[in-house]
């Protein structure tokens, strides 16, 4: 929105000489002015305005204030920020109050004096844009919904673009990943950038429950129902209701209570155990597994229709070892926390420990970097944690044998591994990630922007 829109103020007034004198008064803003409530809905949705003055007697009825009430409810409807100005009779102070109970912003007897209206529009004004700053300084400030995420893989970062865009959507996401590679972070990232994020997020681990127990874990126990059911419980997807589900290890899922899930993504309603009451349930369902369900598919271990279900979007995210320079990045910042919770003071990595950090394969993941890192805070005697205290040697990895032979596209890619690698290092520090390059700090800022690396 532009200046000149932003100080655009909307007339609506049936008397042609009023509504010019109005006009006239306001000569400091850009009018825009309407005889009746179409033409006004029309100008508003022209120009819309951040202020509004208004008759409340409008035609076809000028004499009643119902076309009055049904505008200002229909401008409050389609602009709920639009300071509405209600200009009334002497004695017509009972309906002024009833407009600003629906959300006028205020009210001015007729007839009025040009600098009181011209004063209360302004004051409008100055109102609706100390609001649309704070808006705007709330939206600066507001942590992003997958602040939780450390990266600088480029994978990692795609993987987070497409999160962002499918939170709005109400389509189910399957995550696949090794164990520990962050599949409940991501979760807890898609509710919290989703419409539903007012709501619960509700998770449960498929693996980590008897199959005997599973079933009422998930939908529920009316009082009676089995011997124990002491009174009536309400299981983990009626608990999500309006927010997201997490089923994690969705693989371990039994093929029984594959059938009664999926029956329950088709109808979006449940039936819990002992009950007969079908109880809608508006939730997202969010599934991640480490197995293959294609071969669980082929074994008969896996309902395929259950899978196309569950698996509108389908999100792979890459083990540790794939994404360049996220162990020693992580390592940094597992460091500092547990340091903080372990009342350890300053303490850092030393050069050896990140160079070991860097060489390990992480078979476990970021859950088997977090509690190398744990150990290593409260264990270590000093302030440097050396690869001794982590209890890993730098033996080197595998390069693998892979040859790139378009020579170009290969400098571009060592140069943005290299250059991930330093950073992660050096722990975001530009100046040390200059130094470990060997290349001034603008220089390492220019191939920063060439790599597309924020």
């Amino acid at each position: 929105m532009n200046g000149e829109t932003a100080r655009t103020l909307l007339i609506v007034e049936d008397d042609p000489a009023l509504q010019k004198q109005i006009k006239w008064s306001m000569d400091r803003f850009e009018c825009a002015t309407a005889g009746d409530r179409e033409s006004a809905l029309v100008q508003q949705r022209r120009h819309q305005p951040p202020v509004v003055t208004m008759d409340l007697g409008l035609p076809p009825d000028a004499d009643s204030v119902t076309e009055g009430f049904a505008l200002l409810e229909q401008i409050l409807s389609a602009d709920p920020d639009a300071k509405v100005i209600v200009l009334t009779g002497q004695n017509d102070q009972a309906n002024a109050l009833r407009a600003v109970a629906l959300g006028a912003y205020d009210f001015i007897a007729k007839p009025f004096e040009p600098e009181v209206l011209a004063l209360t529009v302004e004051r409008a004004f100055r109102l609706y844009e100390l609001q649309k700053e704070n808006r705007r300084l709330r939206e600066l400030h507001k942590p992003e919904a997958l602040s939780g995420l450390i990266t600088r893989d480029p994978q990692m970062m795609r993987i987070c673009r497409t999160i962002e865009k499918v939170a709005g959507s109400t389509a189910t996401v399957m995550l696949l990943g090794e164990s520990g590679t962050g599949k409940e972070v991501l979760a807890r990232g898609l509710h919290e950038a989703s419409p539903r994020k007012a709501g619960k997020f509700v998770a449960i681990n498929c693996a980590a429950i008897p199959e005997n127990l599973l079933e009422s874990e998930l939908f529920g126990y009316e009082k009676g129902a089995f011997t124990g059911a002491a009174k009536t419980t309400p299981g983990r997807i009626e608990s999500a209701h309006k927010g997201t589900l997490m089923l994690d290890e969705i693989g371990d899922l039994p093929l029984p209570l594959q059938a009664k899930l999926l029956r329950f993504l088709q109808e979006r309603s449940i039936e819990r155990i002992g009950g007969r009451q079908e109880i809608p349930v508006d939730v997202r369902i969010v599934c991640a597994t480490h197995q293959d369900l294609a071969a669980q598919i082929k074994d008969g271990r896996f309902r395929e229709d259950l899978y196309y279900r569950l698996a509108e979007i389908v999100i792979e995210i890459p083990p540790l070892r794939e994404r360049v320079g996220d162990a020693a990045l992580l390592a940094h910042a597992f460091v500092r926390r547990f340091a903080q919770e372990q009342r350890r003071g300053s303490i850092g990595l030393a050069d050896d420990a990140v160079r070991a950090i860097e060489r390990h394969a992480w078979p476990g993941n970021v859950r088997e970097l977090a509690s190398c890192v744990k150990r290593a805070v409260i264990m270590a005697d000093g302030k440097q944690i050396t690869s001794e205290d982590l209890g890993l040697n730098e033996a080197a990895e595998s390069e693998g044998d892979g040859v790139l032979f378009d020579l170009r596209a290969a400098r571009d890619a060592a140069e943005r591994r290299t250059v991930i690698a330093a950073l992660g290092r050096a722990n975001d520090n530009i100046v040390k990630a200059a130094e470990l390059l060997g290349v001034s700090r603008p220089t390492l800022y220019d191939l920063m922007h060439r790599l597309g690396l924020k």
